[in-house]
C-alpha cells in the first residue's frame, strides 16, 4: 500500500479572468475547485495510473470536510485526521495576463494529533510506501520529518521525501528511497548556481552520498535527470505540449516514478514519472491517464 502525507491540504480555489485590476471589483470568465496539496496530488495521480493509496494528514472545518468527501469521491482511501478548531486553508489562484496566488494559512496543529498522525504511521507494515510531501505548517515541529521515519526504521518502508533544503538534508541519514529536489533547489542545499547536466549529475551524487537510494531531479525545460541505487544515470527529455499549469506537476512526477519502479525499471519509472508531470502541466487540473500514456509515447 501507498500511503501519502499532507500536513496542511487545501480547497485551490481557481479563477481566470481578462485583465485583473487591483483595487477595483473584477469579473470572472470561470472558476475551478480542486481540493489538494501535495500528498494528495499524488494520491489523486497514483489514482490515475490505477495504483491504490491512502491519504493521511489533517482537516478541520467545512472546508477540512469538502477535502475529505472530494478526495474519497475521486476512490482514494482517507483516514484524515479532525481537528477541533480551524479550518483548512483555502487558496485564491487568479489568472490572467500573469498569474497571482493567495495561499491560506491553515489550521494550528497541536501536539495531541501529530501523536494520532504518529500512531497510524506506526500501522504502516514492511514493503508499503510513505510519500512525505512539501513543507511543514508553522505550529508543527521543524524535525517532523526525522521523527516520522526514526520511528519507521525498523521497518523496511520506502519513503518518498519531496522537500527542499534542511527539511531534506536531515533526512538523508534515515536512507529515503526516493528524494526529488529540482535542479535550482538541489543548487540551494549546497550554495552553489547549477547550470550544467554534468554539475547537476555531480551534486546528485554528493545526496546519494548522503544517503538518498533514488535521486530524481527536475530540471524544467531541459527535462530530468536519475541517479539510481545503483549509481546509473538516466537522463530524459521534456514533454511537448502547452503550459497551462504549474501546480502540481512535481507531484504527479513523484507518483509516475512510483508507479513506475513498481516494474522494477527505472528507465522507466523516470519516463513514467516525467510523462506525468507533463500531463499535468499541459492540463488545467491534475493529469489524467490518458495524456500521460499520450505523453508516454513522446519518451
Amino acid at each position: 500500500m501507498v500511503y501519502t502525507v499532507t500536513f496542511n491540504p487545501a480547497v485551490d480555489y481557481v479563477v481566470r479572468t481578462d485583465e485583473m485590476k487591483v483595487g477595483k471589483v473584477n469579473r470572472t470568465e470561470n472558476e475551478s475547485i480542486y481540493f489538494g496539496g501535495k500528498g494528495i496530488n499524488v494520491s489523486m495521480v497514483l489514482q490515475e495510473l490505477g495504483i491504490p493509496s491512502k491519504a493521511l494528514g489533517f482537516v478541520a472545518g467545512f472546508t477540512g470536510l469538502a477535502i475529505e468527501q472530494g478526495v474519497a469521491q475521486k476512490g482514494i482511501a482517507t483516514d484524515f485526521i479532525h481537528l477541533d478548531s480551524g479550518f483548512s486553508r483555502i487558496n485564491v489562484k487568479i489568472k490572467s495576463d500573469a498569474e497571482t496566488e493567495l495561499n491560506g494559512r491553515g489550521p494550528d496543529i497541536d501536539d495531541h494529533s501529530l501523536n494520532e498522525l504518529f500512531l497510524k504511521l506506526d500501522t504502516i507494515a514492511d514493503g508499503d510506501i510513505l510519500v512525505l510531501a512539501g513543507s511543514i505548517p508553522a505550529s508543527m515541529p521543524a524535525d517532523v520529518y526525522e521523527r516520522i521515519l526514526e520511528r519507521l526504521s525498523n521497518k523496511k518502508v520506502k519513503v518518498v521525501v519531496d522537500a527542499t533544503k534542511d527539511l531534506l538534508l536531515n533526512v538523508l541519514k534515515y536512507k529515503p528511497f526516493l528524494i526529488k529536489p529540482n535542479n535550482h533547489e538541489l543548487g540551494e542545499m549546497f550554495g552553489r548556481h547549477l547550470n550544467t547536466t554534468d554539475e547537476i549529475a555531480e551534486y546528485a551524487k554528493k545526496l546519494k552520498d548522503m544517503g538518498a537510494c533514488n535521486v530524481l531531479v527536475s530540471m524544467a525545460g531541459d527535462g530530468a535527470l536519475l541517479l539510481d541505487e545503483n549509481e546509473k544515470l538516466h537522463i530524459c527529455g521534456v514533454c511537448k505540449g502547452t503550459v497551462k499549469n504549474s501546480v502540481g506537476a512535481g507531484d504527479s512526477m513523484v507518483a509516475g516514478f512510483i508507479a513506475g519502479s513498481m516494474q522494477d525499471d527505472y528507465e522507466y519509472a523516470l519516463k513514467l514519472g516525467t510523462a506525468s508531470g507533463g500531463a499535468t502541466a499541459f492540463s488545467d487540473g491534475l493529469a489524467e491517464k490518458k495524456e500521460i500514456f499520450k505523453l508516454l509515447e513522446q519518451l
